[in-house]
């Protein structure tokens, strides 16, 4: 099979297509022909040598497939050879074939495209998980979601409109918060002009605050809570190192989440793959949330997806396909 490896640490160069062997598989994992892969930042960290897999997962980069069912482990009951599927991964999704642990599939969503599916896996259960089963956002509160625009960004804003709560976005420019607003959001923060801290004030504080950034909005984001608020760290795109004013967040009884995804074991990744697909795939099949796409890409023009990736300038997912 062809798949992009990474015999170097360091820019988009170092991404090779290669030719590897077909991967084997387990009694509990199922062999997936890939269809497209989802282009994460934890993609582009990895690239860089500062986010490897965890210890026995592939070292492919691509947390994220969607596909088609080729070949069953000796124990995988429920799914069949030729099932179209997509697939929550800790690492090969960047190949044209990949396994997959059963408790990490996903059927492909009635109404989805194929392709498109492949957008879907990594950022559901990361907000999923995150938003509603660690923060447990509520109807009627309020979701400050950072980076409304991009792919978490997109579908954070449309669960939590989804199940009744109310939701504040930042984002860079108008075009992106035109879009945010399209998809359900509130309340329109550019970061550029505005302070969020002022704006969150003024609504009575965010009580759930999904944060991609880090050190860099450690305090702000605690001046931003409500009450009794939830701080949800799941990025350092601006930093892994900031001080704490613990004063600050006794004032508002906060409390600090930072729950990361791929490096779960298998089993709370299943747990966390059931949860969505019981609770996020019927909004998928009623159309009432919608993965967004900004581009797809061929698997040979990886090195692309990262530029455009690290640019920012999307809205949405970036996907590889392997047709």
């Amino acid at each position: 099979m062809r798949a992009i490896t990474l015999p170097s640490f360091g820019d988009e160069s170092v991404l090779t297509l290669s030719d590897l062997p077909t991967p084997t598989i387990g009694d509990d994992e199922v062999l997936v022909e890939v269809a497209a892969a989802g282009v994460n930042r934890a993609d582009l960290m990895q690239r860089q040598g500062f986010y490897p897999p965890p210890k026995g997962e592939s070292e492919i980069p691509g947390l994220e497939i969607s596909g088609t069912i080729s070949a069953l482990g000796a124990a995988v009951t429920g799914w069949s050879v030729g099932d179209q599927v997509c697939a929550l991964l800790a690492g090969g999704g960047y190949a044209e074939q990949v396994a997959v642990p059963v408790g990490q599939l996903l059927p492909v969503p009635t109404g989805i495209d194929l392709i498109e599916a492949a957008a879907l896996p990594e950022v559901v259960c990361t907000v999923w998980s995150n938003v509603f089963m660690a923060a447990h956002l509520q109807p009627g509160e309020l979701l400050l979601a950072h980076g409304g625009s991009s792919g978490i960004g997109t579908m954070a804003i449309q669960l939590a409109k989804a199940f009744g709560s109310r939701v504040a976005v930042t984002a860079g420019s108008a075009e992106k918060l035109d879009r945010c607003a399209q998809l359900g959001a509130d309340i329109l923060i550019n970061y550029r002009e505005q302070d969020f801290v002022k704006v969150m004030s003024a609504e009575g504080g965010a009580n759930v605050i999904l944060d991609v950034v880090g050190a860099k909005y450690l305090s702000r984001n605690i001046d931003a809570l409500a009450k009794d608020g939830r701080l949800d760290i799941i990025g350092m795109q601006g930093g892994m190192t900031g001080e704490l004013n613990i004063a600050a967040l006794l004032a508002k009884r906060g409390t600090i989440i930072a729950l990361g995804l791929r490096a779960r074991d298998r089993a709370d990744k299943a747990k966390v793959v059931a949860s969505v697909r019981e609770h996020v795939w019927p909004l998928l099949e009623t159309g009432a949330v919608r993965p967004v796409v900004q581009e797809t890409m061929s698997l040979d023009h990886a090195a692309d997806a990262h530029r455009a990736l690290a640019a920012s300038q999307h809205i949405g997912k970036l996907l590889l396909t392997t047709a």
